[in-house]
C-alpha cells in the first residue's frame, strides 16, 4: 500500500474540498453502537491525519487571541452502511494499491493491551475482521468508485 500525500503547491486551503485531488471518507456500520462508532471514527482518522502529508492545514487565532490547531483543509466525508457493504468497501479499498485504507477491526475496540490486539489480529483472516469504520484516501476518482451510492451518516 502507498500513502497518499498532498504536494505543498496543492494545498490551497482557499479553494473547495471538491477541487482536491485526493478525496478522504470515512464509512462506518451504521449499526455499530454510537459509543463504539466514534471511538473508531477518532482512532483511524487520527491515523489518517498522521499519515497523509499536507492534510492537516495551519491552525487559525479566534478574537480572544486563543490558538486552534489545524484540521484537515481538503475535508472529510462520513458515510454509513450496513456491516455487509462496510466489508466489501474495505476488501475493494485494500486491493487499490494507491489508496490508503486505515480500518477498525472490533478486535482493537475489545482489547485493552496493544499487543494483544496486535497477536489477536496476525490470527484473524480478513473475513472475519469485523470492521466497525474504515478510512480511505487517495485519487478522488478511485475512491467515488468504491463508495458510490452510500449515504451520508445522518
Amino acid at each position: 500500500m502507498s500513502v497518499p500525500a498532498f504536494t505543498p503547491t496543492e494545498i490551497q486551503t482557499a479553494d473547495s474540498t471538491r477541487a482536491s485531488r485526493l478525496k478522504w471518507v470515512v464509512v462506518v456500520d451504521r449499526d455499530t453502537p454510537p459509543g463504539r462508532m466514534v471511538n473508531a471514527v477518532a482512532c483511524i482518522s487520527a491515523t489518517t491525519g498522521a499519515a497523509v502529508e499536507g492534510i492537516i492545514a495551519r491552525g487559525g487565532v479566534d478574537a480572544s487571541g486563543y490558538e486552534h490547531p489545524g484540521l484537515p483543509w481538503a475535508g472529510c466525508t462520513v458515510l454509513a452502511t450496513s456491516a455487509e457493504k462496510l466489508a466489501n468497501v474495505r476488501n475493494r479499498a485494500a486491493l487499490a494499491e494507491e489508496l490508503l485504507v486505515v480500518d477498525m477491526p472490533l478486535s482493537a475496540q475489545t482489547n485493552r493491551v496493544y499487543d494483544a490486539y496486535l497477536a489477536e489480529l496476525a490470527t484473524t483472516h480478513p473475513a472475519d475482521l469485523a470492521v466497525s469504520a474504515v478510512s480511505i484516501v487517495g485519487d478522488r476518482e478511485a475512491v467515488d468508485a468504491i463508495v458510490k451510492r452510500l449515504s451520508l451518516l445522518t
